[in-house]
């Protein structure tokens, strides 16, 4: 479970209903189902206009992923790896590595190390597995611009809300007690569609690209350690190499543990 969005939504809807509260507005106000009709059927009806339904089909899994903590191998697991890898490689050749791709669980990876097994060349390889990080890229990009337009409509259909409200309490002036009620309800749906579109709707796609970003690096990563081994570079060389896709922070510990284990001393 990914902690961050649910204690974000939590402390969203913490800071309206506190506000709500401190500026003496009562809470029942928004128990209104106009409000929710115009804004959530209409923002979904705004998304379905937008996107064909083969990307639509996507958003339940969206959710997943916004609410479940990313699952990816850990950077300093995957360096060791390939310093590992390398130093096989040196000793045994390549095809030493052929009984190692059982133990891969990730598919991407497995791939391009069976091309190097395979002995295509390193502009190939490349191509390729690049190739499918970008169309990876561009599969998640369009997952998380559904949220990005939903934030857009939002709250511009608050505002058709409003107007709608208002054409209904200027539709009879007589009583000005529920006049004032009547002006105050109108602008309930604003709020939600305000709410539903910074609060939620954006955020979520912010997420989305977020973590699409980490596996993206971690892709671009793996290229660089298969080319690495397939080159024959030292353990060592790699180490410091994919390192670079780290923190400083990160780089530290890898770099310590592995002067520490003496991964990646070069073979005299």
């Amino acid at each position: 479970m990914d902690l961050a969005s649910i204690v974000g939504i939590v402390l969203g809807i913490v800071a309206v209903l506190g506000g709500m509260i401190l500026k003496g507005a009562g809470i029942g106000v928004l128990i209104n189902p106009a409000a929710f009709m115009i804004i959530i059927i209409g923002t979904l009806a705004a998304v379905t206009i937008a996107f064909p339904m083969r990307e639509l089909k996507r958003v339940p899994k969206l959710f997943g992923l916004i609410f479940k903590e990313q699952q990816l191998q850990s950077d300093g697991e995957i360096i060791k790896m390939f310093s590992s890898w390398a130093d096989l490689a040196r000793r045994e050749g390549l095809l030493a590595l052929e009984g190692r791709t059982a133990e891969v669980e990730d598919q991407f990876l497995k791939n391009g190390l069976t091309l190097a097994i395979d002995g295509q060349n390193a502009d190939y390889i490349r191509d390729v597995l690049t190739q499918e990080v970008e169309a990876m890229e561009e599969r998640h990009l369009s997952g998380a611009l559904i949220f990005t337009q939903a934030g857009t409509y939002a709250p511009t259909l608050g505002v058709l809300g409003a107007v709608i409200g208002l054409i209904a309490a200027l539709s009879d002036l007589n009583d000005i007690e529920k006049l004032g009620h009547a002006i105050s309800a109108a602008f309930v749906a604003t709020l939600l569609g305000i709410f539903t579109g910074y609060v939620l709707w954006h955020p979520f796609a912010n997420k989305l690209k977020r973590k699409s970003k980490q596996e993206v690096r971690q892709k671009m990563m793996m290229i660089e350690g298969i080319l690495s081994v397939l080159e024959g570079e030292a353990p060592r060389v790699i180490e410091q190499k994919l390192s670079s896709y780290l923190s400083m922070e990160e780089r530290e510990v890898i770099m310590a543990e592995s002067g520490a284990s003496g991964l990646g001393k070069e073979e005299a």
